[in-house]
């Protein structure tokens, strides 16, 4: 039975047929560093099917997990930033947008989309964090308050994903002014009675936390998200204490009453169609 025993010690391959497997098949999760097979991820909308673990995705993924059958209308998609300040740091605003845009394939921060989720119409606004970090600036407020003038022309009800390191800096104070803008429209849309639906998703925080990301007549955050408005550094120089363990955690921020609750990506559009039912 020698066929089952080596003969040779150190049997070697040639480079030329050697087999590699192509780009974009196998990812390794952030969490538990084992591979994951793409077609795997997909199916399980990108939790890790070992560890649970929430992987960071964009709009294109999260509207292929919300709306029915992947079809939806994508709504403003050619808004563009301007460059107001003329700023410049290490490079100039304009040609951080351009590679960006080159790099990423998006416009900017956010992609709004109507379509329906079981059977139920909807507006989805989704940050993406890709694009110079998820960073507001004056075309992420411009297509919120697009986006729910929409909902109330229509009587659609709206949901926002959040995903940002918050307010852009190269618009300075015309990003924070986003803030006030978008906190009004949403007060027009509760005049309307019509759903909003908050998700907050890794990470949110920041000028974003601060205003649209918390003011949902339901907020609901994935697990295990980062969720706040300053670091933790810089919280524990001001008060000068070490800070809990999990702090700014989707758990620990739920067990202090900012959330509603916490669904796992897998049973997301479930819950928010539930939602929707009942407040129909």
């Amino acid at each position: 039975m020698s066929w089952f025993k080596r003969n040779k010690a150190g049997i070697n391959t040639a480079t030329e047929n050697k087999k590699e497997a192509p780009d974009g098949m196998w990812n390794k999760c952030p969490a538990c560093k084992k591979p994951l097979l793409n077609l795997e991820q997909i199916e399980n909308n990108y939790v890790c099917h070992y560890c649970d673990y929430h992987i960071r995705i964009g709009s294109a993924a999260y509207f292929s997990i919300l709306f029915d059958n992947n079809y939806f209308t994508e709504l403003f998609a050619n808004l563009t930033a301007g460059d107001p300040l003329n700023f410049e740091d290490t490079k100039s605003y304009k040609d951080r947008l351009v590679e960006s845009q080159a790099k990423t394939g998006l416009k900017d921060a956010i992609r709004c989309a109507h379509g329906k989720m079981e059977g139920q119409d909807l507006v989805i606004a989704c940050m993406d964090f890709t694009f110079i970090g998820g960073s507001m600036g004056s075309v992420v407020g411009e297509k919120i308050a697009r986006s729910i003038d929409y909902c109330i022309e229509h009587k659609i009800p709206f949901m926002l994903i959040s995903k940002s390191g918050g307010a852009r800096m190269m618009e300075a104070a015309f990003s924070l002014m986003q803030m006030a803008k978008t906190s009004a429209k949403l007060a027009l849309l509760s005049q309307a009675k019509l759903p909003y639906i908050c998700l907050l998703t890794d990470p949110t925080t920041g000028g974003v936390t601060a205003s649209y990301a918390m003011l949902g007549d339901i907020n609901i955050a994935e697990p295990g998200a980062l969720i706040g408005f300053a670091g933790p550094r810089v919280i524990k120089e001001t008060i000068k204490k070490d800070l809990p363990k999990g702090f700014q955690t989707s758990e620990f921020v739920k067990e202090h009453g900012f959330l509603d609750f916490i669904v796992d990506r897998r049973q997301l559009k479930q819950k928010v169609a539930t939602f929707l039912k009942l407040v129909g």
